[in-house]
């Protein structure tokens, strides 16, 4: 359909969708209703709000996979919805298991459902079993090992901000228009 067919449908001209089209405008949602009429669609082709159920993973149907070369099976709890910062998994750590050090931009919480874990945060080192908790941000040097001859299971819920990883500071404009420097870490 080309854009002069589509204005008449629609009852717009064909500049404005043109100007929509390249993203120079955005349409109201009383304009996108007859955007989405005169193409014979519903107005949620163009405009979808996550629902709730959009957010539920079943047991049963969870998808499950393991990273090449690691020992670890991860369960995706999380849904993938629009504008979520969260990712979240249950991990699945077999006996004798390390993690490497590592360090990056974000947060992390971790909760014990089964079994013992060591996790290492900034040097300190703590002994977790189920019901335990601990919150930190990635910027401080974390590992963790599950030390037992025994499998534990791990929620892990995590805010990880990749683009920022590798960074201690960011720039930001201050009220007046001022640049200054913001350090990354908490």
């Amino acid at each position: 359909m080309t854009l002069q067919v589509l204005g008449t449908k629609a009852g717009m001209s064909v500049g404005y969708l043109s100007q929509v089209e390249r993203g120079k405008a955005t349409p109201s949602l009383g304009s996108l209703s007859q955007i989405a009429s005169a193409l014979g669609v519903d107005v949620d082709f163009f405009v979808r709000k996550p629902k709730a159920s959009d957010g539920l993973t079943r047991s049963e149907g969870r998808a499950r996979f393991a990273i090449s070369g690691s020992s670890i099976e991860y369960e995706q709890i999380g849904a993938n919805l629009p504008g979520s910062e969260l990712t979240s998994f249950v991990m699945n750590v077999p006996p004798g298991y390390e993690s490497e050090l590592v360090c990056h931009v974000g947060e992390e919480i971790i909760y014990i459902l089964e079994g013992e874990i060591s996790q290492t945060v900034s040097g300190r080192s703590y002994t977790m079993t189920a019901g335990d908790t601990l919150h930190y941000f990635g910027v401080n040097p974390h590992s963790w090992a599950n030390k037992t001859d025994r499998p534990a299971r791990i929620l892990w819920v995590g805010r990880m901000q990749y683009a920022e990883s590798g960074r201690t500071a960011r720039s930001v404009s201050d009220a007046d228009g001022n640049e200054i420097i913001v350090p990354l870490q908490p």
